[in-house]
């Protein structure tokens, strides 16, 4: 099982950062990085600020869990290849993280680290949404204090893009998760606060950290 993480797929999340180069419409392709199974926090299992860091961010993502095997999976049938969503946050060593796009260097240390990707326990059969993932609506409150809202429908690039995309280098197998970029509105996390997700209204994601 692996863990596809896109980095920069909201335009207002990737200016809030500075981060405006390699957007779609200078004909980039998404940027994206893995994180291992080790990273997964499930049953929504309290959050445990790591020692290495002084700058744990939260980013509230949806996230598409894949059900068949592709490889070079084009655009146009990618929708075959998921039919739930969840949640997850992807929670990123923020100081770490900026030394090394300073320096050139991977981004592991900041986003790979164990239980730093933080996953719905459970996935909505996209149906009962609708059955348009480019038209849902996501949110993340920190304490009740709303923090991030999310919609789909101002992703950069679309899920199905995104898979075409990832699937012409990585094999995508059954229970693959694609988390496919957080919104605006990313801060860091204190311990004894709350996050509390919802999809469509569906609380998915309620866990502390401490």
């Amino acid at each position: 099982m692996k863990i596809i993480c896109i980095g920069r797929n909201y335009r207002d999340h990737a200016e809030e950062l500075h981060h405006t180069t390699g957007l779609a419409e200078n004909g980039a392709e998404p940027l994206w990085f893995m994180k291992p199974d080790t990273a997964l926090l499930r049953n929504n299992d309290p959050f445990y600020i790591p020692a290495f860091s002084q700058e744990i961010h939260y980013e509230c993502e949806l996230v598409v869990r894949i059900n068949r095997v592709g490889r070079a999976i084009s655009e146009r049938f990618a929708h075959r290849y998921y039919d739930e969503v969840g949640l997850g946050i992807d929670f990123t060593a923020r100081d770490l993280q900026r030394e090394a796009i300073a320096q050139g260097l991977p981004w592991e240390r900041a986003k790979a680290f164990d239980h730093s990707a933080a996953l719905s326990p459970q996935f909505v059969p996209l149906a009962e949404l609708g059955g348009d993932v480019q038209q849902l609506h996501f949110s993340l409150d920190i304490d009740g204090q709303r923090r991030q809202t999310g919609s789909t429908a101002e992703m950069i690039f679309t899920v199905d893009r995104l898979i075409a995309a990832v699937s012409q280098y990585v094999t995508l197998r059954m229970g693959d998760l694609l988390f496919t970029g957080t919104p605006a509105g990313v801060g860091a996390v204190k311990p004894g606060e709350n996050l509390r997700a919802s999809l469509e209204g569906r609380c998915l994601l309620d866990f502390d950290i401490r």
